[in-house]
């Protein structure tokens, strides 16, 4: 009998939750409607799973799949604007073997780093609510419990930034007292050897406007890498 490793056992959970109702529903609606350019699609339509290295020094954390990208393909940031970015940065620094994510099984590998998000499945107009936001957090925990390694946490947009910072300190994973303030580029060293970064989120919204570019978030991941490097 082989062995699941407590993270693989975890994600099993969460691919088969159903805590909320209106996530639920949303979900399966858009997965058996689809829209025309991907018709011919099989769409995931249940909670995404977080994937990547167990041993990583690097968690990136977003807020939730997207309707028509990870909803779809069935893993984070996968054939979806966010990833168009996201992916390529990470190659950049090392911390993907390829600057492409099409299909879940496109041979996409993560080294040293680990993806996860707030909420786990694609909610209406990109929104959680609190209520699902909170539904979703034990997974969250669980995860900064099992990521042994961690060393550089990165927070894509302000809910999620938020989340980590506040699932850290019910953790007991930081001293900090007073809450961490987001901004893009925020550095926060929250413990001796646990650093929180803030990030805009990569998301249409942000890239189409220009408040978030490339290089703007590559430099989100150059100081990532340098925590990293100094840890060593």
């Amino acid at each position: 009998m082989t062995n699941i490793s407590p993270l693989r056992s975890l994600q099993e959970k969460i691919i088969i939750c159903k805590k909320c109702p209106r996530l639920v529903r949303w979900r399966e609606k858009i997965a058996k409607e689809k829209v025309a350019r991907f018709k011919d699609w099989v769409y995931w339509g249940r909670p995404v799973p977080s994937f990547g290295d167990p041993n990583a020094r690097l968690l990136v954390v977003g807020l939730a799949p997207a309707a028509h990208g990870a909803n779809r393909t069935g893993r984070m940031f996968t054939s979806d604007r966010s990833g168009s970015l996201l992916y390529p940065t990470l190659h950049k620094f090392g911390f993907a073997n390829q600057p492409t994510s099409f299909t879940r099984d496109d041979g996409l590998k993560l080294s040293d780093c680990y993806i996860t998000a707030i909420v786990r499945c694609a909610p209406p107009q990109n929104k959680p609510l609190p209520k699902e936001i909170a539904n979703c957090h034990p997974y969250l925990l669980e995860e900064l419990q099992l990521l042994s390694s961690l060393r550089v946490i990165v927070g894509l947009g302000k809910v999620a930034f938020d989340a980590v910072s506040r699932s850290l300190k019910e953790l007991e994973m930081t001293p900090l007292k007073i809450k961490p303030v987001f901004g893009h580029g925020v550095t926060i060293p929250v413990a001796p050897k646990l650093y929180l970064l803030g990030s805009y989120h990569p998301s249409q919204q942000n890239t189409f406007t220009g408040k978030l570019t490339p290089s703007m978030f590559a430099d989100i991941f150059r100081k990532a890498k340098q925590l990293l490097e100094k840890d060593n």
